[in-house]
């Protein structure tokens, strides 16, 4: 699975870096995403920090 993160959308938060920082970090005023497959791992809190974005401006995809 991939995480895709919609900079437009994105406010810069952080949830999802702090949430998920395997998967998510902060850059400058916006999140990124720092890898091109999310870790079966770490699937699960990736899945959270998404569903918990306040502006909804990640997606998951295959």
């Amino acid at each position: 699975m991939k995480a895709i993160i919609d900079e437009e959308t994105c406010i810069g938060c952080g949830l999802c870096a702090e949430t998920c920082p395997e998967v998510f970090e902060m850059n400058d005023d916006k999140a990124r995403v720092k890898v091109d497959e999310v870790p079966a791992e770490v699937l699960e809190s990736c899945k959270e920090a998404t569903e918990n974005c306040p502006v909804e401006a990640i997606q998951m995809e295959e």
